[in-house]
């Protein structure tokens, strides 16, 4: 592959006179995987030092090579260990698993698994090109959609604050006397307590939703400056970024949006605490038949606030990210006005539900249900709206590979939705049964969360059913695997458990391919469900067990059944929920198999919802490219970028990012690489074949690397215009059948791990870098001064 070598003077623009020296030794910059490591299991060593970075994203290198491959024109000295290894390059370590899987405060991210899930949905869109508007559209869906979950957290929050605890259990004097630290709010305390009216008591209650929307604020913004307010490296935009987005210099900054978006958010749970403390207290003036102040205010206050939300709304509608250009700008006024005004709102509403009114009495549940049942058909009517852009995107330029023919982004934001849901009627069902048990003297949560739980068996019923046919398939694959290991090794004895372990991992490692399957069963079931429990709902205005109850025979049998059985599930889920955040903060394995979770959840950007995770990506990158672009420019050195895993999908982004000048200096290495396996299916717009073919293009070289029984890393199936492919034949795994002179005892079946293990990978690591050999040869050294 020739190509024209350039240089720049920097880490942005420009070009500066070729060097006429040769480095001595390459580079080999190693980005790890999910899970995180040491910089000493990378490196191979225990002394290691930090070149540069900090305690959270860093730079190691082995002690003895800190100062090696800094001087391109000088050579290690005959007869010293660097003089022994010239031929291998220097090996750097990026060590970037504290961005995700640090300390134990990170476990608190489960409960904003919904929020990544939604973001998620925004990246999956099909590929098509000069489909600018649909392109729009397709964001402007997913970003409702998350609107959506924001209300209903928080809606889920009044439910249990300002319905369960303020309305229903210190509205009933016996769950009030249960429970002492509500005495103060019942209307059978002595004296009869000031926050014994329904009102104030709604109002009292909801500073917790308001407080939970506030920490969301918070955290949104804290997180931001910790993680994502790293500027990428400046550079101009070149003709080449079409072939991806990762390209373009702005992807990887994202600020003005996720700013807006955290503000209209945040004035969205505000809203929703308002309207939930308000609308009892106009329903109840609403009732006394005649036109009062209190009825006048009521008014007043209903349009201020939906004229709130509809700004809201339309801040949200506005145009998406800019990619094209570093979005340092900020909307201020915007940022600072829309929530500070839906706070203002909320202490409105606090002061007219606090108004007192003689005779109003808690009764029966707050009208909440007509929120929950407006919420479900609006989150699925999203969806299959999304659905149908999904489909006219990807009919414009259909690519076989593409998950569930490019419906995977609405499937995940529908699936989003329902998880949100079942985590609401959990939390809702779970706080239920705490404060009244089993005496059944509160109405209990709305009825469609109710019906909610009920469909989670049903749920599970398909997903046992779907795992049952997947393992039937692996166990075919596998006996057919068995023949092949054998003709594979037909000069050796044949081990049935060593033929049976091999076959089983590649059959096992072919699962993951299955995905589109699972989730297409998800989504179709769940939209079955969900409309049949929103029916079901609406249809009969009580829950499930009771509409059953005039039935007679099996059906009343399965619906009960059903009915506990999946209030049981939903609590049982949310308290192992808990249950695992809480070992997490104790106990580092468990932070780190959290963290493996958000390694693959939180690569990209915030686009569709501000309280998502971090994306760990926006510090990440920069790291990468900034590193990448200063070595090369200070040694004129050669560079081999070595992604494992997850890492791999780091360097591709990296390497994207970097200039025309650079790249020409840079090898990619990937092993084990879900680039197109995962990223390539699922994402297709970002990393398709087209996008991917343009990689392959930019880069000087790459190469990749995958074995048949890992179940994550798989071939790029990227050539190049010549016909040389990327990928190199699938390495054998394990290295030897039986025992041998090389390999004495059994060697492991290695999977996702270890590929520097193999032989393979430094000869591949070798001809990256002799194809990145510079025209101009190294100066000869200086002559040795005679003796004296």
């Amino acid at each position: 592959m020739e190509r024209a070598q350039e240089r720049t003077t920097g880490p942005g623009t420009g070009h500066a006179p070729a060097r006429p020296a040769q480095a001595e030794r390459g580079l080999e910059l190693l980005v790890h995987g999910v899970g995180g490591t040491t910089p000493e299991k990378m490196l191979g060593d225990p002394r290691t030092v930090r070149i540069t970075g900090d305690d959270t994203a860093a730079v190691f290198r082995r002690a003895e090579d800190a100062d090696d491959a800094e001087r391109p024109g000088t050579a290690p000295a005959a007869g010293t260990a660097g003089a022994a290894r010239r031929e291998a390059p220097v090996p750097e370590a990026y060590v970037w698993c504290n961005l995700t899987s640090g300390d134990g405060t990170r476990v608190l991210w489960l409960l904003l698994l919904p929020f990544m899930v939604v973001n998620l949905a925004h990246w999956m869109r099909p590929a098509a090109r000069g489909r600018t508007r649909t392109v729009r559209l397709y964001g402007l869906l997913v970003r409702l959609a998350a609107l959506t979950l924001t209300v209903l957290f928080v809606a889920a929050a009044c439910e249990v604050a300002l319905d369960l605890v303020a309305w229903q259990c210190a509205g009933v004097p016996a769950c009030a006397r249960r429970h002492s630290w509500l005495s103060f709010l019942s209307p059978a305390a002595s004296h009869g307590g000031w926050w014994s009216m329904p009102g104030r008591r709604l109002a009292l209650a909801a500073v917790a939703p308001a407080a939970l929307t506030g920490l969301l604020w918070y955290l949104s913004r804290r997180t931001w400056r910790a993680y994502e307010s790293h500027r990428p490296m400046p550079r101009v935009p070149e003709p080449g970024d079409d072939g991806s987005a990762l390209a373009r210099p702005g992807f990887w900054y994202g600020r003005r949006l996720v700013a807006r978006l955290r503000a209209a958010h945040t004035a969205a749970g505000l809203l929703t605490v308002a309207a939930a403390v308000a609308a009892p207290a106009a329903r109840f003036d609403h009732r006394t038949g005649r036109v009062s102040a209190s009825d006048v205010l009521g008014a007043l206050l209903g349009a201020a606030l939906l004229g709130w939300a509809v700004a809201v709304v339309a801040v949200v509608c506005r145009r998406g990210r800019s990619e094209v250009r570093l979005d340092r700008t900020l909307d201020l006024r915007l940022e600072r006005r829309l929530p500070l005004g839906a706070l203002g709102l909320l202490l409105l509403a606090e002061l007219y539900a606090g108004w007192s009114r003689p005779g109003w009495q808690s009764a029966g549940r707050l009208p909440g249900d007509p929120a929950f049942s407006a919420l479900m058909l609006a989150q699925g009517l999203l969806a299959l709206a999304l659905a149908a852009v999904a489909h006219d995107l990807y009919r414009r330029n259909p690519e076989p590979r593409t998950g569930m023919r490019g419906l995977g982004g609405p499937a995940v934001a529908l699936l989003a939705c329902a998880l949100g849901g079942v985590v609401s009627a959990g939390i809702a069902l779970r706080v239920a049964d705490w404060l009244d048990g089993t005496r059944a003297s509160l109405t209990g949560p709305p009825v469609l969360l109710t019906w909610q739980a009920s469909a989670i068996p049903p749920l599970l019923a398909v997903l046992l059913a779907v795992a049952s046919v997947l393992a039937r398939r692996a166990a075919r694959l596998a006996r057919a695997e068995r023949a092949r290991v054998h003709r594979e090794h037909p000069d050796e004895p044949e081990d049935r458990s060593r033929t049976r372990s091999i076959a089983q991992a590649r059959a096992m490692a072919t699962l993951t391919d299955r995905a589109p399957l699972v989730v297409a069963v998800l989504f179709a079931t769940t939209l079955l469900l969900g409309a049949g429990t929103l029916t079901g709902a609406l249809a009969t205005g009580e829950s499930p067990g009771g509409a059953a109850a005039r039935t007679h025979g099996v059906v009343r049998a399965t619906v009960e059944t059903s009915q506990n059985l999946g209030s049981w599930l939903a609590g049982v889920g949310f308290l192992l929920f808990v249950t695992l955040g809480r070992r997490a903060y104790k106990n580092a394995s468990a932070r780190r198999t959290i963290g493996i979770l958000w390694d693959i959840g939180t690569f990209w950007p915030r686009a569709a919802h501000p309280f998502a995770p971090p994306c760990y990506a926006e510090r990440a990158v920069p790291d990468l490219t900034w590193r990448m672009a200063t070595w090369t420019e200070r040694t004129g050195g050669r560079l081999v970028l070595s992604g494992h895993s997850q890492g791999s999908v780091l360097a591709a982004a990296a390497a994207w990012q970097l200039t025309p000048a650079v790249r020409e200096r840079v090898a990619l290495l990937t092993y084990g690489s879900p680039l197109e396996r995962l990223y390539g299916r699922w994402f297709p717009a970002h990393f398709g074949p087209a996008a991917l073919t343009a990689l392959h293009r930019d880069v000087a070289t790459w190469r990749n690397l995958y074995r048949p029984t890992d179940p994550i890393g798989g071939p790029v199936r990227v050539r190049s215009a010549t016909g040389a492919d990327v990928d190199h034949e699938p390495l054998r795994d394990p290295l030897a059948y039986g025992r041998s002179a090389e390999h004495p005892l059994p060697a492991p079946i290695l999977g996702h791990s270890d590929y520097q293990a193999d032989p393979v990978f430094a000869r591949e690591r070798a001809r990256l870098l002799a194809r990145l050999s510079p025209e101009v040869p190294a100066p000869r050294p200086d002559p040795v001064p005679p003796a004296a």
